[in-house]
């Protein structure tokens, strides 16, 4: 469908929001990360909140900084001391979904560990259900020089024969996971750790499991019991059943090094946490979580949000993250406007798009997914997203055709400023208007409330 300048909004190149420019007393320009670029947005109105993470600077020497995280890591030994020249090591790292710079921090890790001969390591694509990252996705991910000299898969979890079984899952089901990592002597697991909307953050065992895992064992893991959870939520770890999955299947194995970042918006490297994984990434999310908190007195009749713009927003299943951030703060019947890309489609593998597609509405949705003994890859987002529909109107604009996003059972726009003016001309000048730019990068919530899972 493609936007132009005409198409109601403006296309900048990306970096960082901007704090927002009034243009008089009524109308405000607020900049949205979309793709690779950004948008920028008229809002007729006075009556406007903009909530976004507390902005940290990014590191002046990440190398440096690198280089004393793993030298001196939480809880374990220095992780040159822990890998030894003969072992067999396996880098597992996020796939393209995520914006984790592999070519920034895999070179440094590699010259720590430069005893050990480049045809010992192996990485590992974290890609869960999604689909494998090309040659020149990898490329882009990792540096030329590293997608030649080592070697790396893409993760299939529909292969049993490129796993092997580990142990078993709190049912006694079978947990399955990458042969490479199986056999590896030594596990060194990367992430950047980021609120994620049912398993509180991103990062630490994440990046194996569900990263690693078979596709049972995911189903199981995104089962609708607990996807519909109150307690698997924005921005909780304690208590959270999606995050205890992760925790006590990613684990049955060792991990012998967790390497974590977090990021601001312009993805620079804010912090690194290294060490042992639990105490690195409960240290990370503390840190993340701080920054990314927004608290707010009432819910807005009207929410404008992203998904933070590429990689997060290369399809519509990824972009739910951002309908629910948006969805915490949404009072009842109102409406969320979503910026979205979505350049690879709904993405046009597994079975988000059909589900969405043969449901008659998100509360027959809802239904279908939690009858008892239901099972689909991808039904979890579906639920998220459905369970949001049954709250609010979504209206996205994206480079998705208007039909397929009428069948998702949204309101496609064409005109990004014409769209919010005139809802804004229907529901009153002084409707307030709360704007995300960077989408699920934030966490508002409703001061004196729990989060909830929709």
């Amino acid at each position: 469908m493609g936007r132009q300048q005409d198409d109601g909004c403006k296309v900048d190149s990306y970096g960082l929001t901007p704090i927002p420019q009034f243009l008089s007393d009524e109308t405000m320009k607020q900049r949205l990360p979309y793709g690779r670029g950004n948008l920028t947005i008229e809002i007729p109105s006075s009556n406007v909140t903009v909530l976004t993470p507390r902005f940290i600077p990014g590191i002046a020497d990440e190398k440096a900084a690198l280089l004393e995280a793993v030298r001196s890591p939480m809880g374990t030994r220095p992780l040159r001391e822990i890998v030894r020249p003969e072992d067999r090591v396996a880098l597992v790292i996020p796939d393209i979904t995520r914006p984790f710079p592999s070519d920034r921090v895999l070179p440094c890790v590699l010259e720590e560990l430069s005893h050990v001969p480049l045809e010992r390591f192996v990485v590992i694509n974290g890609t869960g259900t999604h689909r494998p990252n090309t040659r020149e996705e990898l490329v882009r991910m990792l540096g030329p020089s590293i997608v030649d000299s080592l070697e790396i898969e893409n993760h299939d979890a529909y292969d049993l024969e490129t796993m092997d079984p580990v142990g078993n899952l709190e049912d006694g089901q079978t947990l399955y996971l990458n042969r490479h990592y199986v056999e590896a002597d030594k596990r060194i697991v990367l992430g950047f750790i980021e609120p994620h909307f049912f398993a509180g953050y991103s990062g630490g065992y994440k990046g194996v499991f569900p990263a690693l895992a078979d596709i049972d064992s995911i189903l199981t893991y995104h089962r609708a019991s607990v996807i519909g959870d109150s307690r698997s939520t924005w921005g909780r770890l304690e208590g959270n059943p999606t995050q205890d999955q992760i925790r006590a299947a990613g684990s049955i194995l060792p991990v012998d090094f967790c390497i974590n970042v977090s990021l601001n918006n312009r993805h620079e490297i804010t912090r690194f946490f290294c060490g042992e994984v639990l105490e690195a990434h409960e240290e990370g999310c503390s840190f993340v979580g701080r920054a990314a908190m927004a608290p707010c007195e009432e819910p807005f009749p009207l929410v404008i949000t992203t998904n933070g713009g590429y990689p997060l927003d290369q399809n519509l299943y990824q972009s739910v993250k951002g309908m629910s951030a948006a969805a915490q703060i949404t009072g009842p019947a109102g409406l969320i406007v979503m910026a979205a890309r979505c350049e690879d489609g709904f993405p046009p593998h597994g079975n988000f798009a059909p589900l969405l597609y043969e449901a008659t509405s998100p509360r027959q949705l809802l239904d279908t997914i939690s009858a008892p003994g239901y099972r689909k890859n991808d039904q979890w987002e579906a639920q998220k997203l459905a369970s949001i529909l049954v709250k609010a109107r979504v209206a996205l604009f994206s480079d998705l055709p208007p039909r397929d996003v009428e069948r998702a059972h949204m309101e496609p726009i064409d005109n990004l400023n014409r769209f919010v003016a005139e809802e804004l001309r229907q529901a009153g000048p002084d409707t307030p208007v709360a704007v995300l730019p960077e989408g699920p990068q934030t966490i508002p919530y409703l001061r004196g409330q729990v989060l909830t899972n929709s």
